[in-house]
């Protein structure tokens, strides 16, 4: 980083630091200021001289007047311009007090509207010259007049000029950030788009396929036993079918896949059989569960299982973070006629997430299972703790003798 830029940030950092330092350096310059004057009015040399201890203490007044600049413009203004005029009255010879008042017009053109600042730097000039022109011990057309006239407009003028880059510079940042976030949001609508085409596309050519091969298999149970070389044919036609179901799924997935995914797992989607080991997790952590099994060994579907599965890990995972660290939970598993039901209660002081807060797990416990045509009810419970239940239609609800084709 550049020297200059290190001073900027400095400068945002500590801006009444700087204020300080600045009126520091205009105090020197007006008190360096008053011990010169012209030797003779229509000479250039020059001479020193002693300045009055008004005019010291104006310009002490104006230049600690400064280090507020930037808080109160407008009161450091008329403060440093009746700081002027009453030298440009009395001063003979004059101190530089108006360099002051200078400053402040600076600071309020850039920091205000343009109007304000002709209004004001209109204002400031016909004050502070009208009043060295008319009650100061110098001629009207005295240079020292002239000047007063002359600086004051130069602090207007920079400061406008000062403001109107500032303005130019933030439209142009601002409106780089918002062709970014435009580009951005751009290129997700389109991702969103694509990646819906294809999976529509999966949809369409995967249900193809998957109706043929149940069409081909009907036909080859229905011929086995009769015409062996048609069943024959027909399970080679639920062959080919499901190869080519299957390659357009991995061609499609693929294309779905992100360079930053993970690879796919190889090692079987998790269910209810591995429950104990699930728990077992969970105590060694130090979370109390007793678990209550009634599904007789239910075959479930492979959909239903990892749901209910994922369920119970996720609402033992809440009660870990939100139940408090001397909660118990209990964890049930009932096959109730086409169902399967699962239900985690705990007993815990802490307050689970919401659907409308932060966190996603019921949220995700919502969508899997709402994906599965069953229902889910979370809430708190009587007494302390949190309920979680879920019922999962175990078979489909398409009726048996309904052919999918």
């Amino acid at each position: 980083m550049s020297t200059l830029a290190r001073a900027r940030c400095q400068a945002k950092a500590h801006p009444l630091a700087m204020d300080a330092v600045l009126a520091t350096a205009v105090l020197v310059c007006m008190v360096a200021g008053s011990f010169v004057e012209p030797r003779h009015r229509d000479s250039v040399s020059w001479a020193l001289r002693t300045p009055d201890p008004l005019s010291l203490l104006l310009m002490t007044l104006g230049a600690a007047a400064l280090v507020f600049r930037r808080r109160a413009p407008m009161t450091v203004l008329a403060l440093t311009g009746a700081l002027s005029v009453i030298e440009s009255v009395t001063g003979d010879p004059r101190a530089p007090v108006a360099m002051s008042a200078v400053i402040a017009l600076y600071t309020v053109a850039s920091t205000t509207d343009r109007p304000t600042t002709w209004r004001v730097g209109l204002l400031t000039m016909t004050v502070l010259t009208g009043a060295a022109m008319a009650a100061g011990p110098l001629p009207w057309y005295a240079q020292e007049n002239l000047g007063i006239f002359a600086w004051t407009g130069i602090g207007a003028t920079a400061g406008d000029a000062v403001r109107s880059r500032r303005a130019f510079v933030q439209a142009i940042r601002e409106r780089a950030e918002k062709a970014e976030r435009t580009r951005e949001e751009e290129a997700r609508r389109r991702v969103a788009e694509e990646r819906l085409r294809i999976a529509r596309d999966l949809h369409d050519v995967v249900a193809h396929h998957i109706a043929l091969v149940n069409v081909q298999a009907g036909v080859a149970a229905h011929v086995m036993d009769k015409r062996p070389d048609q069943a024959k044919e027909a399970l080679a036609h639920v062959r080919e079918a499901s190869r080519s179901a299957l390659g357009e799924l991995r061609a499609t997935v693929g294309l779905l896949r992100q360079s930053g995914d993970p690879e796919a797992p190889t090692e079987p989607a998790p269910g209810l059989d591995r429950l104990d080991e699930l728990t077992g997790t969970f105590r060694s952590a130090g979370l109390h569960i007793e678990v209550a099994r009634a599904d007789q060994g239910s075959s479930l579907p492979a959909a239903v299982d990892l749901a209910a599965y994922r369920i119970i890990q996720e609402a033992l995972t809440n009660v870990q973070k939100h139940a408090g660290p001397q909660a118990k939970a209990e964890v049930s598993v009932v096959r109730v006629g086409p169902n399967i039901e699962i239900t985690v209660l705990d007993d815990g002081t802490g307050e689970h997430e919401t659907q409308d807060g932060g966190g996603h797990g019921l949220l995700g416990m919502r969508e899997r299972v709402t994906a599965l045509r069953g229902t889910l009810t979370t809430g708190p419970r009587y007494g302390g703790g949190f309920r979680v239940h879920a019922i999962l239609p175990v078979k489909n609800r398409t009726p048996t003798g309904e052919d999918p084709a």
